[in-house]
Protein backbone atom coordinates (compact mmCIF):
# COMPACT_ATOMS: atom_id res chain seq x y z
CA UNK A 1 0.00 0.00 0.00
CA UNK A 2 1.57 3.59 -1.06
CA UNK A 3 0.84 5.35 1.92
CA UNK A 4 -0.03 9.40 0.79
CA UNK A 5 2.62 11.71 1.95
CA UNK A 6 1.36 15.71 3.72
CA UNK A 7 2.44 19.09 4.31
CA UNK A 8 1.12 19.68 7.56
CA UNK A 9 0.36 22.69 9.32
CA UNK A 10 1.95 24.05 12.79
CA UNK A 11 1.53 21.42 15.52
CA UNK A 12 -1.16 19.26 13.23
CA UNK A 13 1.32 16.84 13.07
CA UNK A 14 0.81 16.13 16.62
CA UNK A 15 -2.72 14.84 15.20
CA UNK A 16 -1.52 13.11 12.71
CA UNK A 17 0.79 11.08 15.08
CA UNK A 18 -1.75 10.63 17.83
CA UNK A 19 -4.36 8.95 15.25
CA UNK A 20 -1.05 6.78 13.82
CA UNK A 21 0.75 6.10 16.95
CA UNK A 22 -2.30 3.42 18.17
CA UNK A 23 -1.78 1.35 14.88
CA UNK A 24 2.03 1.18 15.83
CA UNK A 25 3.87 -1.82 17.48
CA UNK A 26 7.13 -2.56 17.84
CA UNK A 27 9.11 -3.74 14.93
CA UNK A 28 7.07 0.47 13.16
CA UNK A 29 9.29 3.20 12.94
CA UNK A 30 8.84 7.73 13.53
CA UNK A 31 11.45 9.47 12.12
CA UNK A 32 12.18 12.98 12.90
CA UNK A 33 14.56 14.28 9.59
CA UNK A 34 16.25 17.37 9.36
CA UNK A 35 15.04 19.76 5.53
CA UNK A 36 17.41 17.19 3.85
CA UNK A 37 15.84 13.91 4.75
CA UNK A 38 14.64 11.89 1.42
CA UNK A 39 11.28 11.37 0.33
CA UNK A 40 11.45 7.39 0.57
CA UNK A 41 9.65 5.95 -2.40
CA UNK A 42 9.45 2.64 -0.12
CA UNK A 43 5.83 1.84 0.03
CA UNK A 44 4.87 2.05 3.85
CA UNK A 45 6.96 5.18 4.37
CA UNK A 46 4.66 8.18 5.33
CA UNK A 47 6.16 11.48 5.36
CA UNK A 48 4.77 14.38 7.01
CA UNK A 49 6.54 18.07 6.88
CA UNK A 50 6.17 19.78 10.00
CA UNK A 51 7.06 23.24 10.31
CA UNK A 52 7.73 23.25 13.85
CA UNK A 53 10.80 23.04 15.22
CA UNK A 54 13.27 20.19 15.68
CA UNK A 55 13.52 19.90 19.38
CA UNK A 56 10.19 20.28 19.55
CA UNK A 57 8.95 18.08 17.53
CA UNK A 58 11.23 15.44 18.40
CA UNK A 59 10.43 16.15 22.32
CA UNK A 60 6.89 15.99 21.52
CA UNK A 61 7.18 12.50 19.40
CA UNK A 62 8.50 11.05 22.86
CA UNK A 63 6.19 12.96 24.87
CA UNK A 64 3.05 10.73 22.62
CA UNK A 65 5.27 7.66 22.65
CA UNK A 66 5.24 7.49 26.22
CA UNK A 67 2.01 8.72 26.93
CA UNK A 68 1.02 5.82 24.68
CA UNK A 69 2.21 2.90 26.94
CA UNK A 70 2.13 0.22 24.50
CA UNK A 71 5.60 0.70 23.03
CA UNK A 72 8.58 2.20 24.12
CA UNK A 73 11.21 4.17 21.94
CA UNK A 74 14.69 2.54 20.91
CA UNK A 75 16.74 5.87 19.67
CA UNK A 76 19.16 5.62 16.44
CA UNK A 77 21.39 8.72 15.79
CA UNK A 78 23.61 9.45 13.07
CA UNK A 79 27.08 8.68 14.09
CA UNK A 80 27.89 11.39 11.95
CA UNK A 81 26.57 14.01 13.98
CA UNK A 82 29.18 13.16 17.06
CA UNK A 83 31.79 14.48 14.48
CA UNK A 84 30.56 17.48 13.31
CA UNK A 85 31.56 21.03 15.06
CA UNK A 86 30.67 24.51 15.09
CA UNK A 87 33.53 25.00 12.21
CA UNK A 88 31.72 23.07 10.43
CA UNK A 89 27.87 24.35 10.97
CA UNK A 90 27.00 26.59 12.90
CA UNK A 91 24.71 25.81 15.74
CA UNK A 92 25.77 22.31 15.52
CA UNK A 93 27.35 22.12 19.14
CA UNK A 94 24.02 23.94 20.86
CA UNK A 95 21.48 21.06 18.78
CA UNK A 96 23.90 18.65 20.25
CA UNK A 97 23.44 19.83 23.89
CA UNK A 98 19.70 20.36 23.39
CA UNK A 99 18.89 16.97 21.79
CA UNK A 100 21.71 15.36 24.47
CA UNK A 101 18.82 17.05 27.38
CA UNK A 102 15.97 15.55 25.60
CA UNK A 103 17.08 11.94 24.77
CA UNK A 104 19.41 10.90 27.50
CA UNK A 105 21.91 8.14 27.90
CA UNK A 106 21.00 4.78 25.99
CA UNK A 107 20.64 5.94 22.36
CA UNK A 108 22.16 4.40 19.88
CA UNK A 109 24.65 5.68 16.94
CA UNK A 110 25.85 4.08 13.35
CA UNK A 111 26.10 5.82 10.14
CA UNK A 112 23.83 7.21 8.25
CA UNK A 113 23.62 4.23 5.54
CA UNK A 114 23.24 2.09 8.10
CA UNK A 115 20.04 3.01 9.44
CA UNK A 116 18.72 4.29 5.82
CA UNK A 117 19.16 0.33 5.08
CA UNK A 118 17.47 -0.64 8.35
CA UNK A 119 14.32 1.83 7.85
CA UNK A 120 14.40 0.24 3.90
CA UNK A 121 14.58 -3.26 5.33
CA UNK A 122 11.94 -2.43 7.81
CA UNK A 123 9.34 -0.02 5.70
CA UNK A 124 9.47 -3.64 3.19
CA UNK A 125 7.29 -4.83 6.12
CA UNK A 126 6.20 -2.44 8.53
CA UNK A 127 4.96 1.26 8.21
CA UNK A 128 7.28 4.19 9.30
CA UNK A 129 6.10 7.65 9.48
CA UNK A 130 8.49 10.26 9.06
CA UNK A 131 8.12 14.01 10.25
CA UNK A 132 10.74 16.32 8.22
CA UNK A 133 11.11 19.56 9.78
CA UNK A 134 12.78 22.85 8.06
CA UNK A 135 16.16 22.34 10.18
CA UNK A 136 18.96 22.64 8.42
CA UNK A 137 21.40 21.16 10.03
CA UNK A 138 23.09 17.59 8.45
CA UNK A 139 22.59 14.31 10.12
CA UNK A 140 20.43 15.44 12.98
CA UNK A 141 17.55 13.13 12.46
CA UNK A 142 16.29 10.86 15.10
CA UNK A 143 15.37 7.69 14.07
CA UNK A 144 12.92 5.68 16.67
CA UNK A 145 12.27 2.38 16.58
CA UNK A 146 9.72 0.92 18.56
CA UNK A 147 9.68 -2.08 21.00
CA UNK A 148 7.19 -3.65 23.02
CA UNK A 149 6.30 -1.33 25.81
CA UNK A 150 4.87 -3.81 28.43
CA UNK A 151 7.68 -6.70 27.44
CA UNK A 152 11.53 -6.52 27.46
CA UNK A 153 14.61 -8.25 26.28
CA UNK A 154 14.93 -10.02 29.44
CA UNK A 155 10.91 -11.48 29.18
CA UNK A 156 11.50 -12.32 26.26
CA UNK A 157 14.80 -14.65 27.11
CA UNK A 158 13.33 -15.96 30.17
CA UNK A 159 10.07 -16.88 27.63
CA UNK A 160 12.44 -18.68 24.89
CA UNK A 161 14.55 -20.49 27.70
CA UNK A 162 11.55 -22.03 29.35
CA UNK A 163 10.32 -22.94 25.51
CA UNK A 164 13.33 -24.74 24.54
CA UNK A 165 13.48 -26.12 27.61
CA UNK A 166 10.23 -27.50 27.18
CA UNK A 167 11.21 -28.90 23.67
CA UNK A 168 14.30 -30.78 25.08
CA UNK A 169 12.24 -32.51 27.72
CA UNK A 170 9.24 -33.31 24.99
CA UNK A 171 12.36 -35.01 22.59
CA UNK A 172 13.73 -36.52 25.70
CA UNK A 173 10.62 -38.28 26.33
CA UNK A 174 10.07 -39.25 22.67
CA UNK A 175 13.20 -41.16 22.68
CA UNK A 176 13.32 -42.51 25.75
CA UNK A 177 9.55 -43.85 24.15
CA UNK A 178 10.71 -44.90 21.14
CA UNK A 179 13.49 -47.11 22.57
CA UNK A 180 10.84 -48.93 24.57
Amino acid sequence: MNIPSIRASEGSWRKLLAETLPLFGHRNWIVVADSAYPSQSQPGVRTIAAPDDHLDVIDGVLTEIDRAGHVRPILHLDEELEFLSDEDIAGVGAFRAGLAALLGAGVRSAPHESIIHRLDAAAGMFEILVIKTSFQIPYTSVFIELDCGYWDAESERRLRMRMESAQANANAVQIRYTAS
